[in-house]
């Protein structure tokens, strides 16, 4: 199975969300959100103005129907200034280094301001390049959402991996 198509299908959009993708790539995962989309957006980012390009002339008519946006901008929160709080159902990135690398401290605060309460972000990646990395990844980036504060499920299919992290209500 494809991995972008299996990442999506993790997400599960339904037709009236709000979903934000970090990293667009070359848009696959854009389309495929969209073609689920009646009422509902995606909005892209991606670092590269390259990705950016490709993605938007792959999907010039969702965007042209209003369902798809797209932009160059790092996930941080200077980058992301113009999302307002609240503003996706999901977030979702598909072989997105940033939530196994590092603590992501910043962009997982980030989450939280860009997801509705009950929102859930799903970090998704396929195979490594050695067997068993993939499960050492999802065990790197549950460990850090749940540090964060957010309750996660890991999902694995044929050495694909998926962590839903939801955040924990605030008090």
């Amino acid at each position: 199975m494809d991995r972008i198509r299996w990442s999506v299908d993790r997400v599960d959009p339904a037709p009236g969300e709000r979903i934000l993708e970090i990293g667009c790539g070359g848009g696959t995962a854009v389309e495929l959100v969209c073609a689920r989309l009646s009422t509902g957006s995606v909005t892209a980012i991606d670092r590269s103005a390259t990705a950016v390009k490709k993605t938007l002339a792959r999907n010039a008519s969702c965007v042209a129907a209003g369902r798809a946006t797209v932009f160059q901008a790092p996930f941080t929160f200077d980058g992301l200034a113009r999302l307002a709080d609240h503003s996706f159902d999901k977030v979702f990135s598909n072989n997105v280094n940033l939530f196994w690398t590092s603590p992501a401290q910043e962009e997982l605060a980030l989450l939280r301001r860009l997801l509705v309460p009950g929102g859930t972000m799903f970090a998704c990646w396929g195979r490594g390049p050695t067997a068993g990395r993939s499960d050492q990844i999802a065990a790197r980036a549950a460990a850090r959402f749940v540090a964060a504060g957010f309750r996660t499920r890991v999902t694995s299919f044929e050495g694909m991996q998926c962590v839903a992290a939801t955040p924990n209500p605030t008090r």
